[in-house]
């Protein structure tokens, strides 16, 4: 037997004690307490080991810390409350100000500036709390529940009974200190070799010779290069063209093809037709080649994918801890989301095999006057910027926010253009600091009241432009959904929502108003049709990128001892085998690799399924918010909700579970409509 699993086995004398503690513990608080007695007592049994004590020690623990009255029952869990809040919120506060440099634009990264953002300071806090028993304390007291219990007995619970859940789940599993600091490292890594996976544009040259593409465009995959696809859909004279480029070098990235010397690299020209490289015919930046590359084509070492498996290796290592979610993908489905990976994966399907996708994609070529290509999986032309060159909007976001501090200014004025009070714009303005950041862009929320929110996006020496506007707009509504579900929640045990799905969609109804709160949209039916639109295309791409994150970390399960180029055909493999049965019917084209770009897959473990599921709930959220006729307090109110599961959650929302119906059928009938106008 491994030395795991000696560790994790209870001690032999634990039966004999437990049952000798439930007769007198009984005796002493009467028989109404003894269904939590033995409750108390088979929890803690699952979890004290040899080193916590022997039999005297176990009993005189059990003897002194069960609360057996309502009084102390409450005590004990008022100042649990009040203090791991502090705990978290202090952890939180300490990673954030270790991750600066690694996460803002200040400055070159020095090799120290990653050892302190690879720490991470509660790494040691569980095993701290079973080591001084605190752990203990709650698992005598407060219950452990399944996932089956909180889908099926949760809605009749009170919200004090969520909160003893969501506590009892703090203690749940018992992971060593050096398993949660690998996965810190490995958190850290992959975010370090993300946030600087530029591509600089103007350096990539046509069969021509020709450079497409601006001075000084520098973007980051992924999401800056799909968001240029999106752009380019405005440009009628070179977009297509640009597209077309930019879907050459996302797939280069995916299968590893890039030349490594392109990367984050304004000092060589690069064809991504050919792959040929040569020194830059043309200087925009005076950063220096990177040290030991050669001007040459040789690829990129499947770096992508080390990354990815150094995720797999960190993650892995706390399987061995989590009895009853034995493997990551357990974990992230039915802990963290809390919705069963088969129920998740028939959503998803329930999408891509609609027999709407094949009637929008024909109105979207329609549209286009041309036949379908791969990259119209980002297709934008049902969003009102299509009015407008990425160019255009540039200036005017560049013009509007020149710093990170201009945005900052303005975010009680966008509050209220959303909806919300001016009393309440400025609560929630107070909670938010704004900073420039080195990659995409990210939220930060608060873990203590006296805490604020963080919302860094990307912010250009010539300014903000479009789409680190369209991200800050993005975060935003993360903080303020942030916000109110800590400081305005009730129990802040409850903190937060039911699975990072709920947050992205929240952020999705901010980040759909862009253009709105530029003043360059007004909406109106034919608008709320389009819109509707967009919203199912974007669902239909984003599901099928879910379904690839899903079946690449099964494949590693299932493949622990792969090497990264095994791992990157893999990914390849998977993601054309799901392109083939999804996609190609309706574009026309097979074994196209374009769902593996997604730069979450390396560098967010597992999170894609959420962008997903986020989708289908921001339109259920937003209908609710049209027939109550207020975003502002209708987004409060399902914010304060708290942790709850995703259907309850839903259902007090807007009276229905989580799923695509309402999208899919809100898309039959904008599509009639849409058809019907010349």
């Amino acid at each position: 037997m491994s030395d795991i699993a000696t560790n994790q086995r209870a001690p032999d004398w634990m039966k004999g004690s437990a049952t000798k503690l439930e007769t007198e513990l009984t005796a002493k608080y009467g028989k109404l307490e003894q269904p939590r007695i033995q409750r108390g007592l088979l929890q803690m049994s699952e979890y004290w080991r040899a080193q916590d004590g022997d039999a005297a020690a176990y009993e005189e623990f059990v003897r002194t810390n069960f609360a057996g009255d309502p009084e102390t029952l409450d005590a004990m869990f008022n100042r649990y409350e009040r203090l791991l809040e502090q705990l978290s919120g202090h952890m939180h506060e300490i990673n954030r100000e270790f991750r600066q440099q690694a996460d803002l634009d200040l400055g070159p990264m020095l090799p120290f500036d990653g050892i302190f953002a690879a720490y991470d300071p509660a790494a040691h806090v569980l095993d701290d709390f079973f080591a001084n028993k605190g752990a203990f304390v709650v698992l005598l007291n407060f219950p452990l529940t399944t996932l089956e219990e909180r889908l099926t007995q949760g809605p009749k619970w009170t919200r004090r009974q969520w909160a003893e859940v969501r506590l009892a789940q703090d203690f749940s599993k018992r992971i060593p200190a050096d398993v949660n600091l690998a996965i810190a490292q490995a958190a850290s890594d992959t975010a370090e070799y993300i946030a600087q996976y530029n591509i600089w544009m103007h350096h990539l040259l046509d069969q021509n010779g020709e450079r497409p593409f601006p001075p000084k465009l520098r973007l980051l995959s992924h999401w800056n290069l799909r968001d240029e696809i999106k752009a380019d859909y405005a440009d009628t004279q070179n977009g297509l063209r640009k597209q077309r480029m930019i879907q050459q070098v996302m797939e280069h990235i995916v299968r590893q093809t890039i030349p490594q010397v392109v990367v984050n690299n304004p000092n060589v020209d690069w064809n991504p037709r050919t792959n040929e490289v040569k020194p830059a015919a043309e200087k925009d930046s005076d950063s220096p080649v990177p040290a030991g590359l050669p001007v040459s084509n040789a690829p990129e070492p499947n770096t992508r994918y080390a990354m990815l498996l150094e995720a797999f290796a960190a993650e892995k290592k706390a399987d061995p801890y989590s009895p009853t979610a034995p493997t990551f993908i357990a974990r992230r489905f039915d802990e963290d989301r809390e919705i069963p990976e088969k129920r998740v994966e028939a959503m998803f399907e329930q999408v891509l095999a609609s027999p709407l996708v094949p009637k929008v994609a024909k109105l979207i070529q329609s549209r286009l006057g041309r036949p379908l290509e791969p990259f119209d999986i980002w297709y934008d032309g049902f969003r009102p910027r299509g009015a407008y060159t990425e160019a255009q909007l540039d200036a005017i976001v560049a013009k509007k926010y020149p710093t990170a501090e201009a945005y900052q200014k303005d975010i009680p004025n966008l509050l209220v253009k959303l909806g919300f009070t001016p009393e309440k714009a400025q609560f929630l303005a107070n909670n938010i600091i704004v900073d420039p950041a080195r990659g995409s862009g990210h939220a930060m929320g608060a873990e203590m009241r006296s805490e604020k929110a963080h919302l860094r996006t990307r912010v250009e020496k010539s300014g903000m432009n479009y789409k680190g506007y369209n991200i800050a707009i993005h975060e935003m509504g993360h903080n303020v959904e942030q916000t109110f579900s800590l400081n305005e929640i009730d129990y802040t045990l409850l903190k937060g929502v039911p699975n990072n799905a709920f947050t992205e969609a929240l952020a999705f109804v901010f980040q759909g108003r862009d253009l709105e709160l530029l003043g360059l949209a007004a909406p109106d039916v034919r608008s709320d049709a389009l819109k509707t639109l967009n919203d199912f295309w974007g669902t239909y791409e984003i599901s099928g990128v879910g379904l690839v994150d899903m079946g690449v970390w099964h494949w590693m399960y299932d493949h622990p001892k792969a090497t990264p180029a095994q791992l990157q055909a893999a990914t390849v493999e998977i993601a054309q085998n799901i392109w083939n049965r999804y996609y190609a019917p309706v574009f026309g084209k097979k074994d196209v690799v374009l769902l593996g770009i997604y730069s979450h897959m390396i560098d967010s473990f597992l999170y894609l399924p959420d962008y997903s599921m986020g989708h289908m709930i921001a339109y259920q959220i937003e209908e609710q918010m049209k027939k109550a006729g207020n975003t502002g307090p209708e987004f409060e109110r399902m914010a304060r909700m708290g942790e709850v599961t995703p259907d309850l959650w839903m259902e007090n929302a807007t009276g229905k579970p989580v799923g695509p119906e309402p999208l899919l059928a809100a898309t039959e009938k904008a599509l009639a409509f849409v058809s019907s106008q010349p």
